[in-house]
């Protein structure tokens, strides 16, 4: 019991030894970009998962959940390779097409087997337990990450490294995942057929739209997980942006260039930020328990976020580079408070079978809200850092709070069922 615990928490940690994670949009900076075509760049991601996620879940759970995972590893070392070496955007389209590949066929599979092993030995009751512990490895692997990164950047004095980097921790990835017990393939394993496939996609479908509790958590993950994709980056310019004004204050970074006085400043920022997050995670189940049921810490975290939102535009509009980094910190850990009871709330709807579809619906759901609003960002960004009214990143806390308030506010009007009891 104890070893494939541990081999979901490895699958975790090794998967988020993504080295150049916290200095994407930098990375993407320095080859020339701006903010409005990185953000097409995120929003051609979002598309090309939108296009994969449903097919590639019902692949999971008709062909096999471990081949799937298989491929997912292979199509992101691709990605990897391609973002490290090119210098066009036509060119990083293909390598974040991708990373696409390689995230539709993730995103419901893990976590469905996980769920499927929990159901196979009746612990169903310890989802949202044993789900925010294994996340919390993921997020402890991300600090490690982080560290490692920056190293990489300040030794290379440049980005392409910390793509190529990652290429090892995913081929021992793939090892850990050809380990895994034969029963956490899908169930449904008699119906690999064209007409099988296409069966299981409309029920799952079906499914997701039929029942009115799932409804609402599909509009939930979007305005949740996909407004938090889309803004979650932009901690990285604003590091930079305080990294460069280190040089009036701290005399000894001045014998660095603005790329490693940078990383010596996103190093630490992100390991504590993953740190909490790690932590956030593996108490998800507490906040659930305090609240009096998953549905009412959901509220909770709406409330939250609307005040870290309030903050981030308060922060952003008068340059308070201090206060809008500490707002991003806070709102990573109120997401890995809020997933674990999202996929919990999920999973208590759904069929076993089904389990990695209705999670890649989920997944595409979320993304539609990314592919919308990222360039959109990007776009209002790049506007106020021209001359707009206030400092740079205020739309960045601007988009969320008013998203959140429309959350937060429909929840009170509307009266929700509980996630145990499928409508």
């Amino acid at each position: 019991m104890a070893s494939m615990i541990f081999r979901f928490s490895l699958y975790g940690f090794l998967k988020n030894q993504r080295y150049f994670e916290a200095f994407l949009f930098l990375a993407l900076l320095d080859k020339g970009l701006d903010f409005f075509q990185i953000g097409l760049l995120v929003g051609l991601r979002s598309l090309a998962v939108n296009l994969l996620e449903i097919p590639s879940g019902a692949i999971a759970d008709v062909f096999g959940r471990r081949r799937s995972m298989i491929l997912s590893l292979s199509a992101y070392i691709g990605g990897f390779v391609v973002l490290g070496a090119a210098g066009q955007v036509v060119v990083l389209g293909a390598g974040m097409v991708l990373l696409a590949l390689g995230d539709s066929f993730r995103s419901g599979t893990h976590k469905a087997m996980i769920f499927t092993w929990l159901s196979r030995r009746r612990r169903t009751g310890d989802r949202v337990k044993v789900y925010g512990y294994t996340r919390s490895w993921s997020k402890f692997g991300s600090a490690v990450s982080v560290i490692a990164g920056a190293a990489i950047v300040l030794v290379s004095d440049g980005y392409d490294w910390v793509f190529y980097a990652a290429v090892v921790p995913y081929v021992l990835g793939i090892v850990n995942i050809l380990g895994y017990s034969g029963e956490l393939d899908a169930a449904r394993q008699a119906n690999r057929s064209v007409a099988g496939l296409l069966r299981h996609m409309r029920d799952a479908v079906g499914i997701a739209f039929r029942r009115a509790g799932l409804r609402r958590l599909v509009l939930e993950s979007m305005g949740f997980d996909g407004v938090f994709a889309a803004v979650k980056d932009y901690l990285q310019p604003v590091l930079e942006a305080a990294a460069i004004s280190m040089v009036a204050t701290v005399a000894v970074t001045s014998r660095f260039s603005e790329i490693q006085r940078t990383a010596l400043l996103v190093g630490p920022v992100y390991v504590v930020l993953y740190l909490l997050a790690g932590l956030g995670s593996r108490r998800s189940h507490r906040v659930s328990v305090a609240a009096g049921g998953e549905d009412r810490a959901a509220r909770v975290l709406w409330a939250v976020s609307v005040v870290v939102f309030a903050w981030m535009l308060v922060a952003g509009w008068f340059e308070a580079l201090p206060g809008l980094i500490g707002a991003f910190v806070v709102l990573h850990v109120v997401h890995n408070l809020w997933r674990p009871i999202l996929i919990s709330r999920f999973d208590a709807y759904g069929d076993e079978t089904q389990g990695a579809s209705l999670l890649s619906i989920e997944s595409q759901a979320q993304r539609v809200a990314t592919m919308i609003l990222a360039p959109l960002l990007g776009l209002a960004v790049d506007m106020a850092g021209s001359g707009g009214v206030g400092g740079a990143f205020w739309p960045v806390g601007a988009a969320g709070l008013i998203i959140s308030l429309v959350f937060l506010l429909s929840m009170r009007l509307s009266r929700q069922a509980p996630a145990s009891r499928p409508l």
